[in-house]
C-alpha cells in the first residue's frame, strides 16, 4: 500500500510539472473577466426577478 501510494505522489509531481500555469498578469485579467460577468449575471437576474414578481402580483391581484 505504501507503495502505491509513493507511486501516485510522483505521477502527481510528474503531471504537475506538465501544467501551463498562468501568468500573474493573465491570472488578474481572467479574476476581472469573471467578476465583472457575475456583476452583470446578476443584475440581470436581480431585474427578471423584479418583472416576474410584478407580473405574478398583477396576475394574483397583491
Amino acid at each position: 500500500m505504501w507503495n502505491k501510494l509513493t507511486n501516485f505522489v510522483k505521477d502527481v509531481r510528474t503531471e504537475f510539472s506538465k501544467v501551463s500555469w498562468p501568468t500573474r498578469e493573465d491570472l488578474v485579467s481572467s479574476t476581472g473577466v469573471v467578476l465583472v460577468f457575475s456583476a452583470i449575471f446578476a443584475v440581470f437576474i436581480g431585474m427578471f426577478d423584479l418583472i416576474i414578481s410584478f407580473v405574478w402580483g398583477m396576475l394574483l391581484g397583491q
